[in-house]
């Protein structure tokens, strides 16, 4: 039984179940090199078929989600999307009719948030079903049955069927989708029951993406910018901050002051006369208020205490923290796709639940991508000119030993990871306590603004060694965690202002990258190194081979370790 889901929105995407596995899962802008694609998931429909060897006669039952006014404008009029798309990453210029409205706000905020009034209508059910099954049959499906899955209910199928959780409160935040900003739902006995649900009006997403576009940043894409700005502000009391009474949080609901269009208008003149960091600050603070006390106040109203979490808000690993190390929370879990990119595999989960009863699988790691053979590696890198190249058999201590040398490798290996984050499968890797290499690194390949930290991935057995409250362990790159204070020398370029670092804590779903990691602990006493995606500023992780030394050449990096071959690049 194949369920596939669907994604055609920002950060489209698709994932291939079959019964209780997750077969595939990737996000076009891995083929397309756009960064969080917004173009109907063609590519990773066909790359999830030819990973199964399955033709689209094989499946019968595709979801899809969010069927909200403005997405279902979107899809029927995709040159609207696009055109934002373009102007939101200042791929467009900002001048003419386009510009003017992007610009001036009101418009686009009144299009954009115009589901808040009109909510999901039936006809929007019935053309965006239309529209979706026309690009599925340019593919080659036939005899399918479409299955519309909520907005939030996909995010809440994703965080709680990959839990591992029996019973767990399930927590959903985001923008908007499907004219709501969050729910709270109970999983108990392989049932997911909905209990209580907020209106998009009321987001503290919708802010917080406000605020980045208003600090000069690009809203849905430059949020985590944010997150780390804020901590080069002052430490205001929450009682002086600005923004307090935006959102107000009584019991188990959230409600804004301001209706977005006109929240927009006070938060552009709050910015006129505060410094970007110190509003980034406000909105980082009142969003780790708001988020603790609505958390908190729904484990105590149902008395659940372990907790599954979704939806793009989730990505903020500093409010992560703080949920983590409230006293009521004891377990936790954050689906590590938490935004919408995640949504084609939570709606399959969702629709798989719905159709099968499946509600759990087995989620030890996110490895869910394309994957190369040797082959496939040796006939790219033989039509190279200026590349050399050699089989290693000892590719680990290899690459541990360049490391400790204070040099940068790129890490290809084994299928590529599902989500936002490099989990040793698409990394580049360098030593944890050299700022040295951290600013080679950034001037080089990564280009990242100053105020942006790295991160690490470090052996599980030595996290509670550098870190304090070690409260669970985060395979994902989900969660911040305090750095203890003797141990900041060890983690200096992947160390944030403030002493926090948002590890991935590697056990044994990755052998070989744990090897590597196990080698530079015997070196220098503790398994731990940078890790950051492999990409060039401003594109997706590399997908194949080609994407690999095309960036190993145009960032003259000298080092790769490409499958089982050591690559050298002459012109480094």
């Amino acid at each position: 039984m194949y369920v596939l889901g669907v994604w055609d929105g920002h950060d489209s995407g698709a994932a291939l179940i079959e019964d209780n596995k997750i077969l595939f899962a990737a996000n076009e802008e891995r083929y397309t090199k756009r960064k969080l694609e917004i173009q109907f998931p063609y590519n990773a429909i066909n790359a999830a078929l030819s990973y199964a060897g399955i033709k689209p006669a094989d499946i019968h039952d595709i979801a899809f989600s969010t069927t909200e006014f403005a997405k279902t404008v979107s899809r029927v009029f995709p040159f609207q999307m696009e055109k934002y798309y373009k102007l939101r990453r200042r791929k467009l210029s900002n001048s003419g009719f386009e510009g003017l409205m992007y610009r001036t706000r009101g418009f686009q905020y009144r299009l954009k948030y115009a589901e808040n009034l009109v909510g999901v209508l039936p006809l929007g059910n019935m053309l965006s079903k239309a529209v979706v099954a026309r690009h599925l049959r340019h593919l080659g499906f036939r005899n399918f049955k479409l299955h519309v899955v909520n907005h939030h209910a996909a995010h809440a199928a994703s965080a709680a069927f990959a839990s591992g959780f029996k019973k767990a409160l399930v927590v959903t935040v985001d923008g908007y989708g499907d004219g709501l900003c969050s729910t709270i739902s109970l999983l108990n006995k392989g049932k997911l029951e909905r209990k209580h649900e907020i209106k998009a009006r009321d987001s503290v997403g919708i802010l917080y993406e406000q605020v980045t576009n208003l600090v000069g940043m690009r809203e849905l894409e430059d949020e985590g910018k944010v997150m780390a700005m804020a901590d080069y502000s002052f430490p205001f009391a929450f009682e002086k901050n600005k923004l307090k009474d935006f959102i107000a949080v009584n019991g188990i609901d959230m409600s804004a002051k301001y209706g977005p269009v006109a929240q927009y208008g006070k938060l552009e003149a709050i910015s006129w006369s505060t410094p970007r960091e110190q509003l980034a600050y406000f909105a980082q603070q009142l969003l780790e208020n708001t988020l603790t006390k609505y958390i908190g106040n729904a484990i105590e109203r149902f008395g659940i205490h372990d907790i599954a979490f979704a939806g793009g808000v989730f990505s903020n690993v500093k409010a992560n923290m703080e949920v983590r190390n409230m006293k009521s929370v004891r377990n936790w879990f954050v689906f590590p796709h938490m935004g919408d990119g995640g949504i084609a595999l939570g709606s399959a989960m969702y629709a798989n639940y719905a159709l099968n009863g499946v509600s759990s699988y087995d989620f030890k790691n996110v490895y869910f991508g394309n994957s190369y053979s040797d082959n496939e590696i040796k006939t790219v890198l033989k039509t190279e000119k200026h590349i050399e190249f050699e089989r290693d058999s000892n590719k680990g201590s290899h690459a541990a030993d360049l490391i400790a040398s204070d040099n940068y490798v790129f890490w290809f290996q084994d299928r590529m990871e599902y989500g936002p984050r490099a989990l040793g499968n698409r990394s580049i890797i360098a030593k944890a306590d050299s700022e040295h290499v951290k600013d080679r690194l950034n001037l080089y390949v990564k280009q990242r603004e100053w105020y942006q930290p790295f991160a690490p991935s470090v052996l599980k057995e030595d996290a509670r060694k550098l870190f304090d409250s070690v409260k669970g362990y985060d395979s994902f790159m989900t969660m911040a965690y305090k750095v203890k204070e003797d141990k900041a020398s060890e983690m200096k370029s992947v160390m944030h202002v403030d002493m926090t670092a948002r590890p991935h804590i590697v056990s044994d779903q990755n052998s070989g990258y744990r090897d590597v990691l196990e080698r530079i602990r015997k070196k220098q006493g503790y398994g731990i190194v940078l890790n950051t995606s492999f990409n060039i500023h401003g594109m997706p992780i590399v997908l194949s081979p080609e994407d690999a030394i095309n960036t190993m050449k145009a960032t003259r990096t000298k080092y790769m370790f490409l499958g089982n071959f050591y690559v050298e690049n002459k012109n480094a």
